[in-house]
Parts: C-alpha cells; structure tokens; sequence
C-alpha cells in the first residue's frame, strides 16, 4: 500500500523520498516510479524507519518536506497472554512513537511555508479492533489520539493530518497472514483467500492503486478543510454508521 501511495504521488508529479530495509526492492520500486513520470526525483533510502537513524537518513535526503506519508507494517497477531514490555514497546515504536518522531521533525517548518500534508496509514482495526490484533489495536489507537488533537492546530497554517484505515487489501501481508491460517487449518491457501474475499460487501480485496489515490487526494490542495479525520476504506466491511 506504501508503494501505491508512492505511485499515486509520482503521477501527481510529486518529488519522492522513499525508505525500506531491502534494497534490492527498494531500488526497483525506485526505478518504476522514476519510469511512471520522468519529469520527478525519487530518491531512495534503504534503513529501517523505527529506528532514530534510519528517520535521520530519510529526514537527510529530503531537507523540505511537505507531504509526509507514515507507513510502518503492524506488529505480528498473537495473544495479549504471550507478548511482554518488549513486545509493547517494539508495537508502540514501530506504529505510535515513529510517527510521532516523523511529525516532529517536519510539522513546524510546514506551518511555517503555509502548507503541509500529513498522512498516516494506520489500520481498520482502530474502528473495530481485531482480537488477535490487540498490539496493532492499542499502538494504532494511541497514534489515531494523539492526531486528533493536534490535526485541529495546525489547519490554520494550510498543514492537515489525517489517517488512512485500510481493511482487506491484497498485499503480501495479507497473503502471509492467511497463509497462517491455511496452514492451521490445512485448507488451501487460494481457498482461504477467496472464502475471506467473498465474506466482504464488496466481495473482493482492495487494490493498491485505490488506496494510492485515496492518499494521494488527501495529500492534495483540494484537500485542505479536511484534517482530523479517520478514512476508513474496507470495501463496507464496518457496518456501523459513524
């Protein structure tokens, strides 16, 4: 999904700086998304973004920032029983305090130039939590308070903070996080797959070119009276109201 964000930004004509921990993947992303518009920079940082230097290495190559897009992948499923303070802490890093640190960094020298768009991937989750994702659950949720608050500051000065909710998408986290259950079950994996895509109203995953293009218009100027706010996209799988 960080890669559809990517791609969607690249076509709007957006410079991008771009991190992840393999390079080797890293580096081919870069190239389609260099190849998806010419007229761009990509730069790319392999480092882990949890850590304080791999936020330092991605801060450097991108000494202006005006679109921050906050994307770490979530904590592994499992019960609370088993997980101890490193487990929390680990979470709480990864998908509350990095973000956080990422905000910090950039947030001020936004307001400051009169524009800025901050988008959070989080997870639908925050909405309705998943029981065996409780380290997800409560990283995410401290995350999703802690905007509220501030996203109602920094409006003033053409800086929005929002976040994206996605439910069920087909990615390779997905995929392995089925593939748990396929083995525990020893159903197939593709069985699996289509029982759990059919179980949504939309009867079907969603794709990263739709969660792109949602990121990418909230990072827009069309989108500056929107700042606060939770977009859940999971094919009308919550079927609450609000």
């Amino acid at each position: 999904m960080g890669k559809g964000c990517a791609q969607a930004l690249a076509g709007e004509g957006v410079n991008l700086v771009i991190m992840a921990r393999g390079s080797e993947a890293l580096e081919a992303t870069a190239a389609e998304l260099r190849a998806l518009n010419g007229a761009i920079e990509v730069r790319a940082v392999a480092g882990d973004i949890t850590t304080p230097e791999g936020r330092a290495a991605a801060l450097a190559a991108c000494p202006q920032v005006d679109i921050l897009v906050n994307n770490a992948g979530g904590p592994p499923p499992g019960d609370f029983r088993d997980w101890d303070r490193a487990a929390w802490i680990k979470a709480l890093d990864a998908n509350m305090l990095t973000p956080i640190e990422l905000i910090k960094a950039t947030v001020d020298p936004m307001m400051a130039r009169g524009f800025g768009r901050i988008v959070n991937i989080t997870s639908a989750a925050v909405k309705a939590p998943i029981d065996i994702l409780g380290l997800s659950n409560g990283a995410r949720s401290g995350l999703t308070g802690f905007v509220a608050g501030l996203a109602r500051k920094t409006v003033s000065r053409n800086v929005t903070i929002n976040n994206l909710l996605p439910g069920p998408f087909d990615t390779d986290r997905l995929a392995a996080t089925m593939a748990g259950a396929a083995k525990a079950s020893g159903r197939p994996l593709a069985e699996l797959m289509a029982e759990r895509a059919a179980q949504n109203p939309a009867r079907r995953f969603g794709t990263a070119a739709e969660f792109g293009a949602a990121c990418a218009f909230l990072c827009s100027t069309q989108a500056g009276y929107i700042t606060g706010q939770n977009l859940l996209m999971d094919g009308g799988a919550y079927p609450g109201t609000f």
